[in-house]
């Protein structure tokens, strides 16, 4: 059976790779995972990291449009 591991974990393993130049097969030896684990989750983070600042992005236009919206419909209770 497959261990799984935890989002933060993979996260925290692939920007060991990334930020401290380590080889792959050394970060997998020291936290005892697989080194093919690790270079899967770096390329993971690498080929997706600027999506998941796009998504942010999103969120804080549907923010501003909700409350655009909120402000809308509590003019619309005053003149009612």
């Amino acid at each position: 059976m497959a261990r799984q591991y935890s989002p933060r974990l993979k996260f925290q393993i692939a920007m060991e790779v990334l930020k401290d130049n380590k080889k792959p097969s050394q970060v997998a030896k020291a936290y005892g995972v697989h080194p093919n684990s690790v270079n899967k989750w770096t390329k993971t983070i690498l080929e997706e990291g600027p999506e998941l600042f796009a998504k942010d992005g999103a969120v804080a236009e549907y923010e501003r449009r909700i409350a655009q919206l909120e402000r809308l419909l509590g003019q619309k209770e005053v003149e009612i």
